[in-house]
């Protein structure tokens, strides 16, 4: 999906009257929003290059911003109606589970333990990616494997901790760990040669690569750790939640699938180019 279209169709929704799942019979979080009059979405402590950062404005943009707008469009026929609230990666539970939050859209996986455990709900995935390995050129390294008792810097409080201790196990070596919050303060530990390796999402990875280093000094290894589906998160129990995340996303995928942007909305609802795109914007029932 191309990330730049999205802060577009985001503003559509509002226009097409995406709220109507939001006038269904509403759960406890919807209500809540509603009451408050605005939608509480997940931001990064910090910046997070193409996903959740500030512009030289102080206005958030990024992929992850552009979902929490589409969802207070869904809710409020008003992207603006958002309050983003910077958060580390260790905080995302804990701001969600006392209501800080409302939602966390902030590049997070769905996985069995976040489900059964921590008792979240996912919606369905909108970016799939994978964990990766950066390491220092200088070390020579073809893979993880020839890194056996090197240091591993990993941000604290994500799946990543698992997904290095299990990868590792089962290449039969040993790393040491450096867990870091922060993920400027992870990627300075990198960068300065305290750690030999850096275990992130691969999208992460390629910034930090590009927008902090020397390109050339820095290589990201063949090893795939792990796949993961990026999802947006809420509490369980709140099916009706669930839904409005998952139809502003299936709304925003057939928007830019039919090429439709806040720019040329009204041109194409005047004239649909079809039957589905006519019901899509409400011209037919349906």
């Amino acid at each position: 999906m191309k990330m730049m279209k999205w802060g577009a169709s985001a503003l559509a929704l509002g226009l097409v009257h995406f709220a109507a799942p939001a006038e269904a019979a509403g759960g406890k979080t919807l209500e809540t929003v509603k009451a408050r009059g605005m939608l509480n979405c997940t931001g990064h402590d910090g910046s997070y290059l193409g996903f959740a950062e500030v512009d030289d404005k102080g206005n958030w943009k990024g992929m992850d911003i552009d979902l929490c707008k589409a969802v207070a469009a869904a809710v409020f026929g008003d992207p603006a109606k958002l309050k983003v609230v910077p958060i580390s990666w260790a905080q995302r539970w804990p701001a969600l589970q006392s209501g800080d939050v409302d939602i966390i859209v902030k590049a997070s996986g769905g996985t069995l333990s976040r489900d059964t455990e921590l008792g979240l709900q996912f919606s369905m995935s909108y970016y799939l990616g994978t964990t990766k390995v950066m390491a220092h050129k200088e070390l020579n390294l073809k893979s993880l494997k020839d890194a056996a008792g090197g240091t591993i810097c990993i941000p604290a409080g994500t799946s990543q901790e698992q997904q290095v201790a299990a990868y590792t196990a089962k290449l039969g070596i040993k790393l040491e760990p450096v867990l870091i919050e922060k993920t400027e303060e992870l990627e300075q530990a990198y960068f300065s040669g305290r750690c030999d390796l850096y275990a992130q999402w691969g999208p992460t990875l390629a910034i930090a690569r590009i927008a902090k280093s020397k390109v050339d000094d820095h290589v990201i290894l063949p090893d795939v750790l792990a796949v993961e589906p990026e999802v947006m998160i809420m509490r369980q129990g709140d099916d009706n939640w669930v839904d409005i995340a998952n139809w502003t996303l299936s709304t925003l995928i057939f928007a830019e699938q039919e090429g439709i942007t806040s720019k040329n909305v009204d041109e194409i609802k005047a004239k649909p180019t079809s039957p589905q795109v006519a019901k899509f914007l409400g011209v037919t029932p349906g």
